[in-house]
């Protein structure tokens, strides 16, 4: 490589030498470059860098890694892009579309729909960033008493009191015991720090356990259909098969433990070894909270077919009806009987969700129970290639789960802005799941938790078949035909995975609630002349 450098900076030398020389004959070569140019070694080049003609690409999609071009996210697929395509034209023109801005419920990412922060998180964060001022007398205004006392504490917990600088590949010792007593205050069970393993959110804990565990197209992982992408594309990554089981819609998106044992046996009959059962709990999508009962056979399921249960359980804050309450399922495992060795169990959390919607900040955590020593030496293994996830998150989930308590000067504040987001949640959620049962063809289950709708559409055989003829999925047709018309952003049920058949799109809950009325106008005037003109 520097015998190639060396010598095409030779001949570029050369070449301006030449150049100059022609203009001023009279100039000597410089005596550093005549040492550079008689110490380079020759280089002869191939006649294809000689000429000027293109040189075929050496990378193709033809040629790249199969699993990565297999893989989809429908998230953030087409019909996003597309979006972004038309908020730039209305930035260049702003009547170039029927309607002012793009309304995006694509995507989890509260804040950048306007949700703010919350004060007491931010304080601390950025005390520990600059700890220089916490010495000063006027942060003393401007910080509360308990934002600066727990800025001293965070920083004495972190080598160097440092954020910018590495830390343990599991996280900061300090920090995971404030975790792990979180977590214990939440279930009322035993929390080891050890178990626990902080990421930058919560997908690349998935990526990590699905490295571990798959080994090849035989390695299967049960997923729930409707599922957050993140899974299907994680398993198509590694090279797994995802080894679907179906949520019924007409029950609410209840899990069937019948269905589980019939997708299991399937994909057993077909040589395929099932290592691990995903729940999304509340459900993303589908926005189901699971009933503890439900969880207990889930366990009990998983305990008889030797299955690592994964449990996804970033929308723990996530609760909108009175009936329905969050257990976690180390929690519903402990209270089983079901001690450390008796279960391989890996919880998922993350900042980016809750009332706290913290995405830039990718803070997280997985805490890993039933494993084997020789096993958890190979997960601390992987961790420590990725050296540690971000300070800054490692700290934001220590407060998620040590927020301030009764009594702390931060409190009421805290409490309020909390409950404020919650609530507003809450009558979003509402307003809009009232707004799709009210469309026609349209039926949408209540949203319990998490941050979406999923409703169905009945779309008309016509509508379907002018999908066929655009060569895309009819639910897709839809939301293309929806943003072009509204400026609203919703995901197709296709990219989530659903009964053959069925259509559905995912709806966010998180536009501000001054923007709710325009999404159901817009919507509702929209679904009217789609169904019109489609009509059979």
């Amino acid at each position: 490589m520097r015998r190639f450098v060396s010598g095409r900076l030779r001949s570029l030398l050369v070449h301006s030498l030449q150049t100059r020389q022609q203009i001023r004959p009279q100039q000597q070569t410089p005596l550093f470059l005549s040492r550079f140019l008689s110490a380079a070694p020759a280089l002869d080049f191939p006649s294809s860098m000689a000429d000027k003609s293109p040189s075929p690409l050496t990378v193709t999609v033809g040629n790249i890694n199969p699993k990565v071009v297999k893989c989809e996210y429908a998230v953030r697929g087409e019909i996003v892009i597309l979006a972004g395509k038309i908020q730039e034209e209305l930035k260049a023109n702003p009547d170039s579309h029927p309607f002012d801005e793009i309304l995006y419920c694509n995507i989890g990412n509260p804040q950048s729909l306007g949700q703010q922060p919350i004060t007491y998180f931010r304080e601390v964060l950025a005390l520990c960033d600059h700890p220089s001022i916490l010495d000063k007398s006027e942060t003393q205004g401007l910080f509360s008493a308990d934002s600066i006392e727990r800025a001293w504490e965070v920083l004495d917990q972190i080598p160097g009191r440092a954020t910018g600088a590495y830390s343990h590949s599991q996280g900061i010792k300090g920090l995971r015991d404030t975790i792990a007593a979180g977590i214990e205050a939440r279930d009322g069970y035993p929390a080891d720090p050890n178990d626990l393993f902080l990421t930058d959110g919560a997908s690349p804990a998935v990526h990590m356990m699905l490295t571990l565990l798959l080994r090849s197209e035989k390695d299967g992982i049960l997923c729930p259909i409707p599922q957050y992408p993140l899974y299907s594309a994680s398993i198509a990554l590694h090279g797994g098969t995802l080894v679907p089981y179906y949520l019924d819609e007409a029950s609410g998106w209840g899990l069937e433990i019948s269905d589980l044992k019939k997708q299991l046996e399937d994909a057993k009959s077909k040589g395929v070894s099932v290592r691990a059962l995903v729940v999304i709990n509340p459900g993303n999508p589908t926005g189901q909270v699971l009933a503890e009962d439900n969880q207990r056979q889930i366990v009990e399921f998983c305990k008889q077919e030797g299955l690592v249960l994964l449990a996804d359980e970033v929308y723990q804050e996530n609760i909108y009806v009175p009936d329905k309450e969050f257990h976690s399922f180390k929690k519903v495992a402990r209270s089983m009987g079901y001690g450390e060795t008796d279960i391989p169990l890996v919880s998922f959390q993350s900042v980016s969700k809750g009332y706290y919607g913290e995405c830039g900040k990718r803070g997280g955590y997985m805490e890993v129970t039933g494993f084997s020593p020789e096993v958890r030496e190979q997960i601390y293994k992987m961790a420590s290639v990725n050296l540690c996830s971000n300070i800054s998150g490692q700290i934001l989930a220590s407060l998620v789960m040590s927020p301030p308590k009764v009594g702390d000067e931060s409190y009421e504040l805290y409490l309020s802005e909390k409950d404020g987001i919650l609530s507003s949640l809450k009558r979003r959620a509402k307003t809009l799941e009232d707004a799709l049962n009210s469309l026609e063809g349209v039926t949408c289950n209540r949203t319990e938790g998490a941050m979406y709708l999923f409703p169905r559409i009945d779309l008309p055989q016509k509508a379907i078949k002018a999908a066929e003829a655009e060569k895309t999925v009819p639910d897709a047709f839809y939301c293309k035909r929806l943003l072009n018309a509204t400026g609203i952003v919703v995901v197709p049920g296709s990219g989530f995975g659903q009964v053959p058949g069925t259509w559905h799109f995912r709806c966010t809950i998180l536009p501000q609630e001054d923007k709710i009325p325009a999404i159901v106008n817009r919507l509702t005037e929209f679904h009217k002349k789609f169904m019109d003109e489609f009509r059979d």
